[in-house]
């Protein structure tokens, strides 16, 4: 009874177990969408937060530079108020009753005695109503208002340099990880090549073990050798599709993605440095930036100086009243601080600092660009370099190959021996596509440190070297 019971619970575990690993009881992963690498900058563009933040801040500097364009010119306001009031007047007419009587004596017929109340209030009650309106228009500001317009339009030029860096930083970092992905295509392809041709060899070492041919220690070294090739096959296959997922994630795609652009490399050499350098001392977004940052301390050191200027204005002011009743005046002012308690002379020596931090600060910046545009440029020029150089390597790898088939088949190669030729092809093949790898990744920090991304796309439509996956 317990051994049918026991029985019993084995098949209905075993029925569960075939139901959830039947493809009714899991859900079929999502089949990936082959990109281009156009097609994925453009779904970068549109899909990136942090580009969008960029872009958002570029919109509001360009808003606030819009609103302060009129700053400084003339403002013209209305005014009005309505009210209802309670008046009381108290009149004291005492002395006028004493007045009166002795004006009524000096009369030719006396009057009777005239008695009137020693006080009498007048009380009052209404509505009323004010209206005015006035215009002032500056006339002359000390250039402040030119210096507040200038500094809101460095502002907005700043925010644009720091949107075009972001979408450039953004192109270097999606061509690492595109390109990255077909590495890791590349590798994992190669890695089971070599796997089922290792298998194959190790099921021939069998047999040649079973009639005698091979030693028992070269049997075991072939099993070793193929245990080794599925670790390899197993860690390529699983970075392949960890590189997979970061692009996806870059891509904010919710399905992954199959990058279909293959890699690629250049043969013949890039221009000189010298072209280079003078494309990124024009056009890097950083240099756009410190620009922007040094013509903000200069407005900031105008407004300062404009501070202890005299301010001219005129002005008009007239009641809302129709007819000659309405109140009206005009006319020109000026207005002269000679004293404040702030120290003003502090603060244009600040203002002046501010200006010559900027200075400074492009210089470097200059320089420091230069420097990264001549490692990238090195760093191309080595992969591109090494890239050419292995293709003597790769030869000798495939003509081992082919000597050690010919040997197994001769009886002059041992299955180890076919399998290590094998291996270092896949090894060779990999380090090749490395290469391509850095050469691309190295040319795409170029054209960024150039401020020109947009070149990369050129340099892969006009690829002469395309490595597949």
């Amino acid at each position: 009874m317990i051994a049918r019971l026991r029985a019993s619970a084995a098949a209905a575990a075993a029925l569960t177990l075939a139901l959830l690993a039947s493809p009714a009881g899991a859900q079929a992963p999502a089949e990936p969408v082959a990109l281009d690498f156009g097609a994925a900058w453009q779904q970068l563009q549109q899909g990136s937060e942090r580009l969008a933040a960029a872009r958002a801040g570029t919109r509001s500097k360009a808003r606030q530079a819009e609103a302060l364009s009129g700053f400084g010119g003339p403002t013209v306001s209305l005014s009005g108020a309505w009210a209802s009031y309670r008046g009381v007047l108290s009149v004291d007419t005492s002395g006028l009753s004493d007045s009166l009587g002795q004006l009524a004596a000096q009369l030719p017929v006396p009057l009777p005695p005239v008695q009137l109340p020693t006080s009498y209030d007048y009380q009052t009650r209404g509505h009323v109503g004010t209206g005015t309106v006035s215009a002032v228009a500056p006339l002359y500001l000390g250039g402040a208002a030119d210096a507040v317009r200038g500094f809101a339009g460095a502002q907005q030029a700043e925010a644009q340099a720091d949107e075009r860096q972001t979408e450039d930083q953004l192109s270097t970092v999606l061509v690492q990880r595109y390109f990255g992905a077909q590495l890791a295509r590349r590798a994992a392809a190669l890695r089971a090549q070599a796997l089922a041709t290792v298998e194959q060899h190790d099921r021939a070492a069998e047999k040649l073990l079973a009639n005698g041919a091979i030693a028992r220690v070269e049997r075991l070294q072939a099993s070793a050798a193929l245990e080794e090739a599925r670790r390899n096959a197993s860690k390529a296959a699983s970075d392949a599709e960890l590189a997979q997922r970061a692009l996806a994630s870059t891509l904010v795609s919710a399905q992954p993605v199959l990058p279909s652009s293959p890699l690629f490399v250049q043969s013949a050499p890039l221009p000189p440095l010298n072209e280079f350098l003078a494309q990124a001392l024009m056009s890097h977004p950083g240099l756009a930036k410190v620009e922007a940052k040094k013509a903000q301390a200069e407005r900031l050191h105008e407004a300062s100086a404009g501070l202890r200027r005299p301010q001219v204005f005129a002005f008009a002011q007239r009641d809302l009243r129709e007819g000659d009743r309405a109140n009206w005046a005009a006319g020109i002012g000026a207005r002269w601080t000679l004293y404040t308690s702030l120290d003003r002379g502090a603060l244009d020596a600040a203002s002046q600092a501010q200006v010559e931090q900027a200075r400074h600060t492009d210089a470097q910046a200059r320089a420091d660009i230069a420097l990264l545009v001549e490692r990238q440029w090195r760093a191309a020029e080595q992969a591109r370099q090494a890239y050419l150089s292995m293709q003597t390597g790769v030869a000798l790898a495939e003509e081992i190959v082919h000597l050690r088939s010919i040997g197994l088949r001769e009886g002059t190669s041992t299955p180890l021996e076919r399998i290590d030729a094998d291996t270092n092809l896949a090894k060779v093949q990999t380090e090749r596509a490395q290469a391509a790898y850095d050469y691309v990744t190295a040319l795409a920090g170029l054209y960024e440190a150039c401020g020109q991304p947009g070149r990369f796309a050129d340099a892969l439509a006009h690829a002469d070297i395309r490595i597949t996956p």
